[in-house]
């Protein structure tokens, strides 16, 4: 990520045009401490985040559970296919979670096959990379024989194998790896049945065996890598809308999601027409990434997890169902039920479904959302009867409550009001607005009440056009935007105890929503402008706030600049993060009231075109520098670029003293 120059003397490139600003750093006077958990992330399956994207199944519709089961399948050869040899078998009355097989029924002479292209833009094969192909069976008849393929995108074969299939009239799973002589970005699976008999398919799977800690139907290894990169304090998820649903039979069941997966019922995802200009007709949820790999994941990457739940609720800019209040205990017990899975002893139901899976130990979940954009009078009556058994039997799980999707309008307002009076544990907060909101609202937190609930900036993104405009981009002035709001948070930190921008992933051809944190295709992926923001604040997060005042005064927007500072414990350092919005150096004086000694470094995010974006193609349009650079003393000069954030670390000479916190800033 970073480039890294060595500087001798006093950071000699900062030294031109001494400023007659100062700015003050008082690091022995502690504003707040810094929760653990401030920077954190925020997952949906939007955009193909899921199925398609960090979940690395390279088979779309892999067990012909779609409506239209045939959805990304060809038959081949095509069109000689005598009618019977393939067919879809409905069999959702035995088993609503798995509806759907392909039976094939061949005589002595027939040779079909079945041939998926991946999701979007087809599959991506890497030259000598092993691929499990699981095929799930069980034969009627047997005599049917196996054979696979890989093609690449001129439809050349670049890896074959073949599957001799047990003899077993019970469903199977049965591996086979294969092995591509050549790589390929778009290419496609070709899976053969000759012979004479009769066989069921319940799935046809497909994944490299590069996955993320090398598990056998995991995580794509450089999405995630990115995750854990950012070092976050929380990973929120299952999302979003899709906690809802477009209507209460698609909401996000999570019992649905653990276990086999021939268990997980899929269901059409709320995101595959709730874009008119992003039409996705073929947006399912297969929930091979569920409950269980979210908490482990939580768990790789050192996250503390944050599951959300329907409240019988479905999306309220969709149907706006609403589950009588009467009939409500389901619901309930499905999220007392989700606290037993994550922190039961294997004593316990669902502590031992847990164990069975493959994690005896607790997950030690600390924080539950219980709505996710939720708000109105009907959410509010809702919430109570969750929280009053929830608190009852769980009281040291933190609660986390909506206000609805935006700010200071009725909505807000009122679900505002309504927590507070309950005395909530954590409000949630939504802001999708203008770079400018981002950047005259750095001080929103400064007023808060101190003794009152704590806040969740639970999403949050600039738009560079406008919200819900496809014509959104991550540049860098929306990056730093961003920034700037952040430093607002950071010094309130006392009131802010999480925040996450949203959404996450995206894929570049099967999108929906823009901008978002992270994007990729089925080969690579990269960083936004935004993506490094988050990152800088994350790994340079501190213990304690500091003031770092200009004229006895935070800076939020003076002379075009906004700061925040903390002091990091740990290493007995100073942090120093600074963004300056115009398109000229602003150089200031930074004045301490403590010694530091040595070497300090200066990472800089900046770039003189404030629209500048990464792309697939030029992925490192942008990224942060650092240079290091060797100060002593309690004053120095500083220039930032234009258009840049700054990220300074000083070493203090000694230890700052513990002071309180919880003050005003």
């Amino acid at each position: 990520m970073k480039r890294t120059l060595l500087i001798l003397g006093f950071l000699t490139i900062a030294m031109s045009a001494f400023s007659q600003d100062i700015y003050t750093v008082s690091t022995k006077t502690v504003k707040a401490k810094v929760p653990a958990t401030l920077w954190g992330l925020f997952f949906e399956d939007i955009n193909r985040a899921a199925d398609g994207g960090v979940y690395a199944e390279m088979v779309e519709n892999r067990s012909f559970d779609f409506p239209k089961p045939m959805t990304a399948w060809q038959t081949w050869p095509r069109p000689q296919l005598r009618d019977g040899i393939l067919m879809v078998i409905n069999q959702s009355a035995v088993n609503a979670a798995d509806p759907k097989y392909m039976q094939v029924s061949l005589n002595a002479k027939d040779t079909v096959g079945l041939m998926n292209s991946g999701f979007d833009e087809g599959m991506s094969f890497k030259k000598g990379l092993a691929y499990n192909l699981t095929l799930r069976y069980r034969q009627v008849a047997p005599g049917i024989h196996v054979r696979i393929f890989l093609f690449s995108a001129k439809n050349q074969v670049i890896g074959r194998t073949s599957l001799v299939l047990k003899d077993s009239k019970e469903w199977v799973n049965q591996e086979v790896s294969v092995t591509p002589t050549d790589s390929a970005r778009t290419g496609k699976l070709l899976v053969i049945f000759e012979g004479a008999g009769k066989l069921d398919m319940d799935r046809i799977s497909l994944f490299p065996s590069d996955t993320w800690k090398n598990r056998k139907g995991g995580l794509r290894a450089d999405l995630v890598q990115k995750l854990a990169d950012l070092k976050p304090g929380f990973l929120r998820f299952p999302g979003g809308c899709i906690v809802e649903g477009n209507q209460i039979v698609h909401r996000y069941q999570w019992k649905h999601t653990i276990g086999n997966l021939e268990d997980r019922e899929p269901v059409q995802s709320i995101w595959a027409d709730d874009v008119p200009e992003r039409q996705t007709p073929d947006y399912m949820e297969s929930f091979g990434l569920g409950f269980y790999e979210y908490f482990q994941a939580c768990e790789d990457i050192k996250a503390e997890p944050l599951p959300i739940i329907n409240v019988g609720m479905s999306c309220q800019f969709d149907a706006a169902e609403v589950v009588p209040t009467n009939e409500l205990e389901p619901y309930i017990t499905d999220a007392l039920d989700l606290v037993e899975f994550a922190n039961g002893d294997i004593n316990t139901y669902w502590g031992k479904k847990r164990a069975e899976l493959g994690h005896p130990a607790p997950f030690n979940m600390k924080l539950l959302g219980v709505g996710n954009e939720n708000w109105g009078p009907q959410y509010a009556e809702h919430l109570k009867l969750f929280t009053d058994r929830l608190k009852a039997k769980y009281p040291e799980v933190k609660l986390i409550n909506a206000t609805g999707y935006s700010r200071n309008i009725p909505v807000f307002t009122y679900m505002d009001s309504v927590l507070r009076a309950r005395k909530a544990d954590i409000i949630d907060e939504h802001f999708y607005d203008t770079p400018k909101w981002f950047m005259d609202n750095s001080n929103r937190y400064d007023t808060y009440d101190r003794n009152g609930p704590k806040i969740f900036v639970g999403e949050y993104a600039a738009q560079s056009d406008r919200i819900g405009s496809m014509k959104n981009k991550n540049n860098l002035l929306t990056a730093l935007s961003e920034a700037c709001f952040m430093t607002g948070i950071e010094r309130n930190a006392d009131v802010v105890s999480m925040a996450s921008y949203a959404p996450l992933f995206a894929h570049v051809t099967g999108w929906q929503w823009t901008p978002n944190l992270i994007w990729f295709d089925n080969t690579t992926s990269y960083n936004t402008p935004n993506y490094y923001v988050q990152q800088l604040f994350s790994v340079n997060k501190g213990t304690d706030v500091v003031p770092l005042l200009k004229d006895g005064k935070a800076i939020c927007g003076q002379d075009s600049c906004w700061a925040s500072a903390v002091i990091d414990r740990n290493a007995n350092a100073l942090i120093i993060k600074l963004v300056n919005m115009s398109g000229s150096v602003r150089s200031e004086s930074i004045r301490l009231d403590a010694g530091v000694t040595g070497e300090a470094q200066w990472t800089s995010l900046a770039n003189p075109n404030a629209g500048v974006v990464n792309t697939i193609a030029r992925p490192d349009a942008i990224q942060p520098e650092t240079k290091i650079f060797t100060v002593k003393g309690k004053e120095f000069k500083f220039s930032a670029p234009p258009f840049s954030l700054n990220i300074l670390v000083l070493k203090l000479n000694g230890v700052a003293p513990e002071g309180p916190a919880g003050s005003k800033p």
